[in-house]
């Protein structure tokens, strides 16, 4: 029984480390259908500038007649700087070349860039127009004439040829990771319906799989989900959903780029796949979006964090981006308690996870107690149960004596008031608490790039040939299992129990410097703990050792 229990623990720690991995839900778009945009033809033209405002609203597009000539003569970029962003604009095409995020940093510690430099030359730069029937002129090609706003936080585009006419406006805020964007399309003066695209992939670009990392999103308002597709999901095909989506766009583990339509009626947001080779030349699927559908588009863009406290500012919609895993309701109180403890106390995520540690044992020093009483009791029993197993010892597996052994032990507890699943109890109760950190440290902005003592990095496994801190774990677990009371006196069973410690330093080894820190501080308080029990509660004594057989003489 104590064998079976033991095995069952492990299962449930290989569930909750490998089911992130394995199972991926994906809930499915409310109308989907593929979709395959025809290319548009490129046409130039090169008359003077003469940059246009945007118009007022969409009747007001649809009615305007464009001007005859309208572009720019050279190509040119333009530079939009805030608090938050720096963007760089190319009026070849009115898109965005580069968008930095001047708060967080990549690898190399410079301001993050979410724009994927390495497939931007093959597939096209974010915010290029994407047609369902393509216009005379391909307007991702043209020169657009650029005009920015006096306070440097707005710049529009515009194109004309005489029978096509494109705009593009957009507008910062100083301290807002919210900006304004407008688009439209006209041919010969007929409003043209259309999207706006970001492909090739988005995100930080310097973690492992990046690629995997990254999805399309859509929020569908009828059925109050949040969409989320991937790459693999368009492999056939452009995969196109519409409906009444608050908000849709890109995300990848800490960061999004998704538009708010400011217009009431159905939204498009297509999920496309990019296949190109990434930094080792092997082709790699980039997911990409397409929004809009409108002839004339307007969005509140968030492009930022998936910070908690920003998202739910702009929608509270958008904290659904945060996907906390099964045992959100642990992982949300858990991030607020470390979030807490960071900015009232130590300053340091790594030394809030090591306070909010300690006081989760704590919390559950009743349960360990609670084991250490069944335990001991077990320990109390193994006599009886040694006297049952010799009485069985040499029935096989498939003889139906084997149940009349079982039921005998079953019974012993039964009448001794034991539960032999009670030594787990501890570890039952911290799978969940470990898997919610787990998550915790894979989606929490905050700790992302936040150090503590020798870790660069807590939400990233440690940058040294040997990590430290699981090596330190093993140990301190080899000593808490020495310390902890086992209930069997098998000596096979105890050697399986030693291995135990092993078997955790190899699930911790390759997992966040953060998972690896609350377990060892886990460690360190239960050995603390348990060193306190042992001298209130010691183990029972051995039975006495039968008295020796006298043996009677025989006289010759």
């Amino acid at each position: 029984m104590e064998a079976r229990v033991l095995i069952a623990c492990l299962l449930v720690i290989l569930v909750l480390f490998l089911t992130p991995y394995i199972y991926k839900p994906v809930a499915p778009g409310p109308t989907q259908k593929a979709r395959n945009p025809k290319p548009a033809t490129a046409a130039t033209v090169p008359p003077a500038p003469t940059p246009a405002a945007a118009p007022a609203n969409a009747a007001a597009a649809a009615s305007s007649t464009p001007a005859a000539q309208i572009s720019a003569t050279a190509e040119q970029t333009y530079t939009i700087s805030t608090d938050l962003f720096e963007i760089r604009f190319s009026n070849r095409g009115a898109v965005v070349q580069s968008w930095l995020l001047k708060k967080y940093r990549d690898e190399a510690g410079k301001p993050l860039e979410l724009v994927n430099m390495q497939t931007a030359a093959k597939v096209g730069d974010p915010f290029e127009f994407e047609f369902e029937h393509a216009p005379s002129t391909d307007p991702n090609k043209v020169l657009f004439a650029a005009k920015q706003s006096p306070d440097g936080l707005g710049i529009d585009f515009e194109y004309s040829d005489g029978k096509a006419h494109f705009r593009k406006s957009f507008q910062f805020a100083k301290d807002s990771y919210l900006s304004q964007i407008v688009s439209e399309a006209q041919q010969d003066g007929k409003p043209l319906p259309h999207r706006l695209t970001w492909r090739g992939g988005f995100g930080d670009l310097s973690v492992h799989n990046a690629s995997s990392t990254q999805h399309a999103v859509y929020f569908d308002v009828a059925d109050n989900k949040l969409n989320v597709k991937s790459a693999k999901d368009a492999k056939k095909g452009p995969l196109a959903a519409h409906g009444d989506f608050s908000f849709a766009g890109l995300e990848d583990t800490y960061f999004a780029a998704v538009f708010l339509p400011k217009q009431e009626g159905s939204l498009e947001a297509d999920t496309l796949a990019d296949n190109v080779a990434g930094a080792d030349n092997k082709p790699e699927a980039w997911v990409g979006v397409a929004v809009g559908g409108d002839p004339v588009n307007r969005f509140a863009a968030f492009v930022g964090p998936k910070d908690v406290n920003i998202l739910d500012a702009v929608d509270p919609k958008l904290k659904q981006l945060i996907d906390w895993g099964w045992f959100w309701f642990i992982a949300r109180p858990l991030f607020v308690a470390l979030n807490w403890t960071n900015e009232h106390f130590t300053r340091n995520y790594g030394w809030a996870i090591v306070l909010v540690t300690v006081v989760i044992n704590l919390l559950l020093l009743p349960a360990r107690f609670s084991s250490l009483k069944s335990a001991r009791r077990m320990q109390a029993l193994q006599p009886k149960i040694k006297a049952i197993n010799e009485k069985y010892k040499n029935v096989g597996l498939r003889d139906p004596r084997k149940a009349e052994q079982n039921q005998e032990v079953m019974d012993l507890y039964k009448k001794e008031g034991v539960n032999p699943t009670g030594g787990c109890l501890p570890m039952l109760v911290q799978l969940p608490l470990v898997y919610a950190m787990y998550r915790v440290l894979s989606v929490s902005i905050q700790l992302r790039g936040a150090h503590w003592l020798w870790v660069t990095d807590l939400s990233q496994p440690e940058h040294l040939p040997i990590r430290i801190l699981p090596t330190i774990m093993v140990v301190t677990q080899f000593i808490l299992q020495r310390m902890t009371p086992n209930p069997s006196a098998d000596p096979a069973q105890q050697r399986m129990m030693m291995f135990m410690p092993l078997a955790f330093g190899f699930f911790f080894y390759y997992y966040q410097s953060g998972l690896v820190l609350y377990w060892l501080v886990g460690n360190l308080v239960g050995i603390a703990q348990q060193y306190a029990m042992n001298r209130m509660s010691p183990p029972p004594a051995p039975p006495p050792a039968p008295a020796p057989v006298a043996r009677k003489k025989v006289r010759s």
